[in-house]
């Protein structure tokens, strides 16, 4: 799933475009991806215990109005920009996960199929007037808006069926992330190993990310009754918030996520 072979995969592009919208896809990508999910988790959480649930969502989402804002004003892909808003999606994704669940008492059994089904309505709405998912040809507003509105659907499933296999399941948030461990590599090896498409695999992927980052994240800070680590919400948030801006610093500065 690397990026030579996304872009093979894609169409040719429109007469009438900008820059890609979006980072290369390389190692670095997925690991600040898994990064985000995690600390959105863990900042949700640690947001909705020292405030009002209502004024944390409510922040969360102009949070997010304003980092679309700004990304949807350039015309090419800045760094700090894009995960800035990959951040606040997760933030904000599994803020609506969250608000469905508890809430509004859908119980993770539900709410999984439910943004299932959003992801497909999303993903069918984009091939049809496209005719592509490839994030190499995130060029146009129009696919740029189908581009986040596809990351936010994975953010809101991803937490969703990371909860409902650590609790509901009764796995706990440890296994679950072991269990999203192996889950991950099955789109590369479907790739490699069988020729599946390299945007499918690539998709396939970035949603697993959610329940994969999240799950380990909140293993680190809940408590030991919980089976977790209890070092909080608060200070795993922290962690992983320096080290995603470690690495998106590195990206910013060797400019290495947008070399073909």
């Amino acid at each position: 799933m690397t990026t030579a072979q996304l872009r093979r995969h894609g169409p040719s592009k429109p007469r009438r475009q900008t820059m890609n919208k979006v980072p290369q896809v390389t190692a670095v990508f997925w690991v600040i991806k898994v990064l985000t999910t995690g600390m959105g988790e863990t900042a949700s959480d640690f947001l909705a215990h020292v405030m009002d649930p209502m004024i944390a969502v409510a922040l969360g989402a102009l949070g997010l109005l304003i980092s679309l804002a700004v990304q949807f004003r350039l015309d090419r892909y800045v760094a700090w920009v894009y995960w800035t808003t990959v951040v606040m999606v997760s933030v904000f994704g599994t803020m609506a996960a969250d608000v469905l669940h508890v809430g509004l008492g859908v119980p993770y059994t539900e709410a999984t199929p439910v943004f299932v089904v959003a992801l497909a309505v999303i993903f069918g709405a984009w091939y049809a007037t496209e005719r592509t998912l490839s994030v190499h040809s995130i060029n146009t507003r129009r696919r740029e808006a189908f581009y986040w509105a596809t990351v936010l659907a994975t953010f809101a499933l991803g937490t969703a069926a990371g909860d409902l296999t650590a609790t509901d399941f009764g796995l706990g948030y440890l296994a679950s992330g072991f269990v999203f461990t192996a889950l991950i590599a099955l789109p590369a090896l479907a790739h490699a190993r069988l020729g599946r498409g390299a945007v499918a695999a690539f998709w396939s992927a970035y949603v697993l990310t959610r329940p994969l980052g999240a799950s380990f994240a909140d293993w680190m800070a809940v408590s030991p009754a919980r089976g977790g680590l209890d070092l909080g919400l608060g200070p795993v948030t922290l962690g992983w918030t320096l080290v995603i801006l470690a690495l998106v610093t590195h990206l910013a500065t060797t400019r290495h996520d947008t070399k073909p």
